[in-house]
């Protein structure tokens, strides 16, 4: 009986501990993103009292090597420990949002220390950038995957679309010549590697996987639950930046042409994802018939096969949601609608636009 009251509660303590900790995850994420919440405020907004103190709360955030932590709210407060323990990152946002944000601080104030945290970000995402164009999770990269070109959670579009934006946008235009065609420089080798690393099947291009190998532009590992494949996730943020391009080369649009119809050719439909209660009591999620459903993308597709595969952290494929554990399926995404918007409309528009003939 004492045992039984026990278990009961541990069991109880525990989902009260990972209550919590998705709470603090939550709020993490929300708080990932704070400066991206201001940088399309006003001018007078800029100059203001509040606009001043929330870049001055930025610019305490700033790592020596002059990037930003991630999963941290880096507007509302200042930092107020050491700027080595911080570790900077270019996930989740992290990084680009802060550059952003000071860019238009400086923009509308001319204050310059607004304008040199920019400028050390800045230089700090230009010698990120690998020899083959791609750019690590974080700088300097460690041994780990994170040294991979990570398209995962769209570093390399995130990365990609600072630098375009700083070579085109009226925003930036403070920037000296020499600092401008760095920019433009980085941004071609950046493209070049995505062409390059866009995995080619029985001589179609198909979609990137979420993290490439720095020196052979291989698909490679990331977790354990991350396998060489090709995603159906952030695969499609890497095309719309490429349909971004004014002026897109042969390559770049047979490179669009390929991963949409790639995108087309792995959908799913008739079924969609629900949240359930299972038999011990846990959230979870599961797949069912639905005739009405959207189409949808799995996270991974096998090599060679285009099958949806899905891992738990003991690195082993499977071939249905239902076959990893309970702790996988509902703490990743497995399944999303990621492409809808890319191929009803995104696509069909930047044809248009291109004057590109009929499919």
């Amino acid at each position: 009986m004492r045992c039984a009251l026990l278990t009961k509660v541990t069991i109880m303590e525990l989902r009260i501990t990972t209550i919590y900790i998705l709470l603090l995850v939550l709020m993490s994420s929300t708080d990932a993103n704070v400066p991206s919440k201001y940088a399309k405020q006003s001018v007078e907004w800029f100059q203001s009292e509040e606009g001043r103190r929330i870049a001055d709360n930025v610019l305490t955030w700033q790592t020596p090597h002059g990037g930003f932590p991630k999963s941290r709210d880096t507007a509302s407060k200042p930092y107020k420990g050491k700027s080595e323990d911080l570790h900077a990152t270019f996930d989740n946002g992290a990084t680009i949002d802060e550059l952003r944000f000071l860019a238009r601080a400086y923009s509308a104030t001319n204050e310059p220390r607004y304008k040199q945290g920019f400028l050390k970000g800045l230089s700090h995402i230009l010698e990120a950038q690998y020899p083959t164009g791609g750019w690590p999770q974080f700088y300097p990269p460690s041994k780990s995957y994170h040294r991979h070109i990570t398209f995962n959670d769209d570093v390399m579009a995130r990365i990609l679309g600072l630098l375009q934006d700083v070579s085109e946008s009226s925003d930036y235009q403070f920037l000296k010549t020499e600092n401008r065609a760095k920019v433009e420089a980085a941004v071609t080798k950046g493209i070049d590697c995505i062409l390059r690393t866009q995995i080619k099947q029985n001589g179609k291009l198909t979609a990137w996987c979420a993290q490439h190998d720095e020196k052979t532009l291989e698909p490679a590992w990331g977790r354990s639950y991350e396998p060489p494949s090709i995603s159906g996730a952030e695969s499609v943020d890497v095309v719309r930046l490429l349909m971004s391009l004014e002026e897109p080369t042969p390559e770049i649009i047979a490179a669009i042409e390929g991963s949409v119809e790639w995108f087309r050719s792995v959908a799913t439909n008739g079924i969609r994802q629900e949240r359930f209660t299972n038999a011990d009591g846990q959230d979870d999620k599961r797949i069912v018939t639905d005739p009405d459903a959207g189409p949808l993308w799995a996270r991974f597709y096998e090599l060679g096969s285009n099958r949806p595969i899905f891992l738990d952290r003991d690195s082993v494929f499977r071939y249905s949601l239902s076959e990893i554990g309970q702790e996988r399926r509902t703490g990743y995404a497995y399944y999303g609608s990621w492409a809808s918007r890319l191929l009803t409309d995104e696509y069909p528009r930047w044809r248009v636009k291109h004057k590109l003939t009929k499919e």
